[in-house]
């Protein structure tokens, strides 16, 4: 394979955004992206055959830019700590991203339904690869753990940074469909293109492949519950048009709007948060690379940018609550949101008392998207994530699919029959079985337990599954018990939730060793054993907690009873 000359990530960073001046308000635009669907919202009009949100939404942004319509604020500003800045209009996005398209169909091969898979941190190229495959028709795949992924996906190419790029060479042999392999990067490796090479002396014209608004545009894992992760398929619709159905509701900005998610590229939340629901209306998307989420970074980068909207997990504001606040001086934050696990209400006072900011919770799936929220504008209800998000009909339901009164305990479920919501995946690829199993009655069912008042707010209570959410990262008790397994010093293991005052809940692992395995320093053993995790899966799986035990509590018929080690955990025997 061809290695081009090295290039550095600078070469990224010459384009300077146009100074524009700009009168009026920007909701009362003419030419706004999101008022030209007001129609379709109205029901005036059917939702389009054909759709493309680099076509359709991005480069009518730029259009507005050119005309002078827009504010001046740059379309994605991108800062890394250390004093290196990319700031780039929706014109120089466009300018870049079909150039990289250009590169990845005429270097690379690649056709429209080719997949990508992305792992990458919080770098501008990421935003480049996410629009750049919406051009070219190409699908992306978020994810973190390797082998299993590149099996999975059938990707072939992979686009990644010089930090995973050994572990994709220990298992490239193992992937037949991987055919190109592109690193971003300063240096050089055998066997890989350099990113910034590939698309360097392309041609910015470039025509955007026609899409349907179900074709494919981005996949993204779960995490396994009771088998491997599931891949979830988005088209143009779900994460591209959706947002111009939404009224607005969760995330209410302008083209004069800051947004900063501090969401790992990996979840879905960066897509919802830092890529399409953002640009539909025309906001700044921030970025800090953020290598450590650090208090002092994250209360820093607010007094010193123009950040209006913060989204974070709500470990992050639990960190922040402990500085002293009064320190800090935001410059232009006016609304906060937390997402990924429910926030502890007295976190929330915390942060009201010291910064006079209330936090709206917002509660969704890799599958759907946004389902609740509490938006602007909106009474707030210490311990509920809000109301149903439009587009959305969500109840609370029983096992029989029986919609359950106000107050009444049961499974949180979206209306999907007889019309499915634009916002839904389409399915788990390869995996009918798993996807038919998300149904019940008229509805999906979330796995998620709650209850409903009588405001319409709703409540959440807990699992029905054993997924694990630490610091906002879904972990599945399966991959850690298989890699834990794999231990020549375990002979059987459970993995549960354990409580933990900063990441709300942790991993941990019960664990019975081998007859043939003697050793007198389990605290030792315990450390080895988190590495060895570490080193198999994703590090952020890794079990905080390791307990040893003769035994573990099962059923009649062999099965590990779980429940009853994550309510010991939890006090509630």
């Amino acid at each position: 394979m061809k290695l081009f000359k090295l290039q550095t990530l600078k070469s990224l960073w010459t384009l300077k955004p146009p100074h524009r001046t700009f009168h009026g308000h920007p909701r009362l635009l003419a030419s706004d992206v999101y008022s030209q669907y007001k129609s379709v919202r109205r029901g005036e009009q059917e939702i389009p055959k054909y759709f493309n949100f680099a076509s359709d939404v991005l480069d009518k942004w730029s259009e507005i830019e050119k005309a002078g319509k827009r504010p001046s604020n740059p379309a994605l500003w991108w800062v890394n700590g250390e004093g290196e800045e990319v700031k780039w209009s929706f014109e120089e996005l466009g300018f870049l991203s079909r150039k990289v398209a250009n590169g990845l169909t005429k270097v690379c091969g690649l056709q429209k339904g080719d997949r990508i898979l992305v792992i990458l941190p919080r770098i501008p190229e990421w935003w480049l690869v996410v629009v750049a495959c919406m051009r070219a028709g190409t699908s992306q795949l978020s994810a973190k753990d390797m082998l299993y992924r590149l099996q999975a996906s059938k990707a072939k190419c992979i686009i990644t940074d010089d930090t995973l790029a050994p572990a994709v060479d220990s298992v490239a042999s193992q992937c037949q469909s991987l055919k190109t392999k592109l690193m971003v990067s300063k240096g050089r490796r055998e066997g890989w293109l350099n990113f910034t090479h590939l698309y360097k002396h392309q041609s910015a014209d470039h025509s955007c492949i026609k899409t349907r608004i179900q074709d494919s545009v981005s996949f993204y894992f779960t995490s396994g519950t009771t088998g491997s992760p599931k891949m979830t398929e988005h088209s143009q619709g779900s994460l591209g048009f959706r947002p111009l159905l939404s009224e607005r509701y969760w995330l209410d900005l302008t083209p004069s709007d800051m947004i900063w998610s501090t969401a790992d590229t990996g979840w879905v939340l960066a897509s919802l948060t830092s890529v399409f629901d953002p640009w539909v209306f025309g906001s700044c998307i921030f970025i800090h690379k953020l290598p450590r989420i650090e208090s002092a970074t994250i209360l820093n980068t607010l007094c010193r940018f123009p950040i209006d909207v913060l989204v974070g997990a709500p470990t992050l504001f639990r960190m922040l609550v402990q500085s002293d606040l009064s320190n800090y001086k935001f410059m232009n934050l006016k609304h906060c949101m937390s997402g990924g696990e429910p926030l502890n209400p007295e976190v929330m006072e915390q942060w009201k008392s010291k910064t006079g900011l209330d936090i709206h919770e917002i509660y969704g799936q890799t599958e759907t998207g946004i389902i609740c929220c509490v938006s602007k504008g909106m009474k707030i209800k210490p311990g509920s994530m809000g109301k149903a998000v439009p587009l959305y009909d969500v109840q609370i339901i029983d096992k029989n699919a029986n919609i359950l009164p106000p107050g009444q305990q049961g499974e949180i479920a979206v209306r999907s029959k007889p019309v499915r919501p634009l916002g839904f995946f389409a399915g788990y690829v390869d995996n009918p079985k798993k996807t038919a199993e998300t149904e019940r009655g008229d509805f999906y069912v979330t796995g998620d337990r709650g209850t409903v008042d009588e405001d319409g707010y709703f409540q959440y209570i807990g699992r029905d599954d054993d997924i694990i959410i630490s610091s906002g990262y879904r972990i599945g008790p399966f991959e850690v018990e298989s890699a834990l397994i794999e231990h020549p010093a375990v002979a059987e293991t459970a993995v549960v939730s354990s409580p933990d005052p900063l990441r709300g809940e942790v991993v941990k692992a019960f664990v019975v060793l081998s007859p043939t395995f003697s050793s007198s320093d389990l605290e030792s053993l315990a450390c080895d054993l988190q590495e060895h995790v570490k080193k198999t899966t994703a590090p952020y799986k890794y079990p905080r907690k390791v307990e040893f035990v003769q035994e573990l509590p099962k059923t009649n018929t062999g099965k590990i009873k779980r429940h009853e080690l994550r309510n010991k955990e939890w006090g509630r025997m």
